[in-house]
């Protein structure tokens, strides 16, 4: 029988070829006199170290808008309904998901077992239950004529989805400053990463960047913190 418990998967599909090029020359244009294409053509703009410094500037100073020109689009599959739902809070992002209305599962369905529950054997093998017992009154459902618009009603937060999410750059640093810090759930935390790492892999230099908040302020502005920073105003 086919393994249904699946993991996160994570896929850059699109990204600007030459994004320090691309930042440059809008940092550039802020400051200078010359025209944007002028900019664009100039040697400064193919030294990636001289536009790396310039750029670096840049983002310190809180000009963000010079990264906003910069969009990167994901594949992300085998994370389940209650992960895409925080997900698809966050703001300047763009989604393509796969529709329950439009896709009838035929067997059973996709879904994910939090660590929690899989290292909990008895909890795991209900968990498992479940889903089976679900699956089933779902193909019973549609079988009789149910649309599966109204049989995915019984689908749980659990169940496998699939996207196409494009974000810019701005949006995906604050996206990992705030879903890498240990108190976002375990899921989107582990997804977020992935994102990061797969713009890492060409683009090291975001690494500074891509990283939990207190990482990026010095301190810890939860309510409850897991101790790796101090709160903000105490030692």
């Amino acid at each position: 029988m086919a393994n249904h418990k699946v993991t996160p998967q994570v896929k850059i599909i699109s990204k600007p070829e030459d994004m320090l090029k691309t930042i440059y020359t809008a940092c550039r244009t802020c400051y200078s006199a010359d025209s944007p294409i002028k900019i664009n053509e100039s040697e400064n703009a193919n030294d990636k170290e001289k536009a790396l410094k310039l750029i670096q500037r840049v983002i310190s100073s809180g000009h963000y808008s010079t990264i906003e020109h910069i969009q990167v689009s994901y594949a992300i599959s085998g994370i389940s309904r209650a992960c895409s739902h925080q997900f698809v809070r966050h703001r300047l992002m763009s989604f393509s998901q796969k529709s329950q209305r439009y896709v009838q599962e035929k067997d059973q369905f996709d879904y994910i077992v939090p660590a929690s529950i899989a290292n909990n054997e008895e909890l795991a093998k209900k968990y498992d239950e479940f889903m089976a017992a679900t699956t089933k009154f779902y193909i019973e459902m549609t079988e009789k004529g149910i649309k599966a618009e109204d049989a995915r009603m019984i689908l749980p937060n659990a169940t496998s989805t699939s996207m196409v999410a494009s974000l810019n750059l701005r949006e995906l640093i604050h996206l990992s400053n705030l879903r890498l810090c240990t108190r976002a759930q375990a899921e989107i935390r582990t997804m977020v990463k992935m994102m990061c790492d797969e713009l890492i892999k060409t683009e090291p230099w975001l690494k500074e960047y891509l990283v939990p908040k207190c990482e990026k302020t010095g301190f810890c502005d939860e309510d409850k913190s897991c101790g790796r920073k101090a709160k903000r105003g105490l030692d």
